[in-house]
């Protein structure tokens, strides 16, 4: 069983990532981090790990890669459009994907790097840019601001009726806009709107600049 650590500030990215990778029965998410301290402590606490990080988190790579090290687990970057992956795989790391992976190949991505391989795919080592997420913007241009905060916070594991109290709305309006939600990016359930924005960083990034909106109102 491989154990993997998904670390990144982007609460939608970061579930749907969890959800992919948890579809494969030798594939076991021991640990979820929206910084990169709470990286560094599930790093320490599950040694032997696949550790997949958002290049956003800014961490210490010296220091990152010598807790890899230690731990005898292994880095793959989750790159931000217009990084070149040569550049991580050079520092240390074992594998490089950008947001607008596919499912399907960021499992083939953990698994290579589990049996001690490096991947990358090809087109990132030529480019660093991804195709434009055309159909990720459509959606964030579709969506009204509560329905992009409702993302935001489906993203985080809330109920409706929590939905509902963070939003100062009743639950059966949280359960109309979800409706809207479902038909504008053509899903069916919260499962599906995660693997949808692990496709489309365009509506993930948005989604969590409104969860951020939320907090700043509540403090």
């Amino acid at each position: 069983m491989t154990k993997i650590i998904v670390a990144d500030s982007q609460a939608l990215f970061r579930a749907g990532a969890a959800k992919v990778l948890a579809l494969d029965d030798d594939l076991r998410i021991t640990a979820q981090c929206a910084s990169r301290e709470r990286m560094y402590h599930a790093i320490a606490t599950f040694p032997g790990s696949i550790v997949l990080f958002a290049s956003s988190l800014h961490p210490d790579f010296t220091r990152l890669l010598m807790l890899l090290g230690n731990t005898n687990s292994h880095g793959i970057v989750i790159a931000e459009n217009r990084e070149l992956a040569s550049g991580y795989l050079q520092r240390g790391f074992r594998g490089v994907v950008f947001r607008n992976v596919t499912g399907p190949a960021l499992t083939e991505c953990v698994r290579r790097v589990a049996a001690g391989e490096i991947w990358c795919a090809q087109q990132m080592l030529k480019s660093g840019l991804p195709e434009q997420d055309l159909v990720g913007a459509r959606v964030r241009d579709r969506l009204t601001p509560k329905e992009m905060r409702i993302v935001a916070l489906i993203a985080e594991g809330f109920k409706n009726r929590e939905i509902a109290q963070r939003l100062k709305t009743g639950e059966q309006g949280v359960k109309n806009h979800l409706r809207s939600i479902y038909d504008k990016t053509g899903v069916s359930d919260r499962l599906e709107l995660a693997l949808f924005a692990i496709h489309h960083p365009e509506l993930a990034q948005a989604a969590a600049m409104a969860g951020s909106k939320i907090l700043e109102q509540r403090f």
